[in-house]
């Protein structure tokens, strides 16, 4: 997480809008507008004039995917968001994901906690030493017996397969 430390919430996330995909930079109320839209969207609105420096770990990364979002992505990379987060945490933190995939957005999600794999993804692509082991509906791969050995390791799966 980098967030510009000498701004406010809503200043980091007008970065994103000023800078974000489309073609012209919005005007300067424009951006603030849409700052204030993507706060609310995540559930950082009441937080929104604070310096960032009085956000909570699991609120940096609100703010970090608030920023992405401001950008207008089409397709948006998250990579080990839920890292460090208690399971409330993961869960409002799922909630944001799908509410910004709802909203139409490409979500790819780099992640290691399976909770999160299961509650937010449609097609999940397992990789083993950079190259693709599986792949499909999360329910099936996750029952691969390739992936249970390449992530829980050969003696785990045989004790599942064994019974």
């Amino acid at each position: 997480m980098k967030p510009f430390a000498s701004m406010t919430v809503r200043e980091n996330v007008v970065v994103g809008a000023l800078f974000g995909s489309d073609d012209e930079r919005p005007a300067l109320r424009a951006a603030f507008n849409r700052a204030d839209s993507v706060l609310e969207l995540v559930g950082l609105r009441k937080k929104a004039d604070l310096p960032v420096s009085a956000l909570t770990i699991p609120d940096r990364k609100r703010l970090e995917v608030a920023r992405a979002v401001a950008t207008r992505p089409k397709l948006l990379l998250l990579d080990e968001v839920m890292a460090g987060l208690n399971d409330v945490e993961i869960d409002d933190a799922l909630d944001i994901v799908r509410t910004v995939r709802d909203t139409g957005v490409t979500v790819v999600l780099i992640e290691h906690v399976m909770r999160v794999i299961v509650g937010v993804c449609q097609r999940v692509i397992v990789l083993d030493l950079g190259r693709p082991l599986a792949d499909g509906p999360p329910d099936v791969v996750l029952r691969d017996q390739r992936v249970i050995e390449a992530y829980l390791g050969e003696k785990y799966a045989r004790r599942l397969r064994d019974g």
